[in-house]
């Protein structure tokens, strides 16, 4: 298991936005992070009181983002920024999620990845029941100076 200060600096979501708590497992092509975000007062997504479900579409991307960490750390660079572009197929199983108990599992699965864009799956599961799933595309940000005309 990896704790948030051994990979929180290599992402751009920092403070409460890194809703992330810890990595359990992870390899070349997936991920499983683990977190109690969901309940705490000061997640940044809230509103009116409430974290509805479509809110674990940030969940599933942030562990993107730390699977692209970790895997451009282990390959000896760091990765590159990138913007969430599109998701689809997203499945949710509630309409809110502050009102779980216990933590989230969020699990992400690289589907095609390249210099210029990741492709992954997520799955958001609570006590082992999933309650949201979906795939997402980052377009990553070129190394300023690479591909620029001038």
């Amino acid at each position: 298991m990896l704790a948030k200060s051994e990979w929180a600096h290599l992402i751009p979501h920092q403070g409460t936005m890194c809703l992330l708590d810890n990595v359990v497992a992870w390899t070349a092509e997936s991920i499983h992070a683990r977190t109690d975000s969901h309940r705490r007062a000061d997640n940044p997504l809230r509103s009116d009181g409430l974290l509805r479900a479509v809110h674990l579409c940030e969940y599933g991307a942030q562990s993107m983002a730390v699977h692209g960490a970790l895997s451009a750390r282990e390959a000896g660079s760091a990765a590159a920024p990138g913007f969430l572009v599109s998701l689809r197929g997203v499945s949710l199983a509630l309409a809110r999620i502050d009102d779980l108990d216990g933590p989230l599992d969020v699990f992400g699965e690289r589907l095609l990845g390249s210099e210029t864009s990741w492709q992954y799956a997520f799955r958001v599961e609570h006590a082992g029941a999933e309650i949201a799933s979906g795939r997402a595309a980052v377009m990553l940000v070129p190394e300023a100076g690479v591909g620029s005309r001038e």
